[in-house]
């Protein structure tokens, strides 16, 4: 069984992955960012709504994976607010300077998130040298890694993924993700050996507001009026091609 985690952007969007047949949230904010911690009440919320496992990320802030002592100290206490409210895991990844894994601070979140299970966010795809950086995570006793393959998504990174999973064994599962989509998701998983993936299955809607102002932006979208969400029949869509892969030997052929 290949199964699917979904990045849900909200709560409606993690609904709609449980209903999809997903068997685990990461719970973000702020996706265009790359994913930050979500809110108290997201969280929350989550946890009461949901039957499936939630794990927030805990990030406060995008751009790099290197973080001040102010910035760490956010991610000890958003942990330990995780851990009160009864999440089933927690995201995590930080870098040194030179692209190493952080070994001292990713060990301390760690300890403190247990007995919560761990995630290695795409902050490894960022890391200087791949298998390193894999056996580095593997130490610390992280449960799984996301990964790319170093690439701007899994399709592009196929080749590294394979080696990844070659090298992890089973001592540590490795989920595809980025760009995954219906057109992709079978090859990912045949070229691959993956038996998990991630992905946010999002589709657009429109705003039903009557009034518009449409000289104003208040980010960075080109479009106020509208806004994505997790779609259940995606994130089911994707989760049979995944299982149906070994019938198909590529979509591209």
């Amino acid at each position: 069984m290949i199964n699917m985690e979904v990045c849900a952007n909200s709560l409606t969007s993690a609904l709609q992955a449980e209903k999809g047949g997903a068997i685990r949230v990461e719970l973000c904010d702020n996706l265009l960012e790359g994913g930050t911690t979500p809110s108290y009440a997201q969280i929350k919320l989550a946890k009461e709504y949901l039957n499936i496992d939630v794990y927030p990320i805990i990030r406060p802030r995008g751009g790099d994976f290197l973080y001040s002592d102010l910035e760490f100290t956010l991610m000890r206490e958003d942990i330990l607010m995780c851990k009160k409210l009864g999440c089933d895991g927690v995201v995590i990844g930080i870098l040194t300077t030179n692209g190493t894994i952080d070994m001292v601070r990713c060990s301390e979140l760690i300890a403190l998130a247990r007995p919560m299970k761990v995630t290695f966010h795409r902050a490894f795809d960022m890391s200087a040298d791949l298998c390193k950086a894999l056996e580095d995570v593997i130490s610390l006793g992280c449960d799984r890694i996301l990964t790319s393959g170093g690439s701007a998504s899994a399709f592009d990174g196929l080749q590294v993924i394979k080696q990844l999973v070659e090298q992890a064994g089973d001592r540590i599962t490795i989920m595809a993700g980025a760009g995954v989509s219906k057109s992709n998701i079978a090859e990912i998983v045949n070229q691959t050996g993956i038996k998990e993936f991630h992905g946010s299955a999002r589709k657009f809607f429109s705003s039903n507001m009557t009034f518009k102002n449409n000289n104003i932006s208040m980010g960075g979208n080109t479009d106020e009026y509208s806004y994505s969400l997790t779609d259940s029949a995606t994130v089911k869509n994707l989760i049979d091609l995944a299982n149906s892969s070994g019938k198909i030997l590529s979509l591209r052929n």
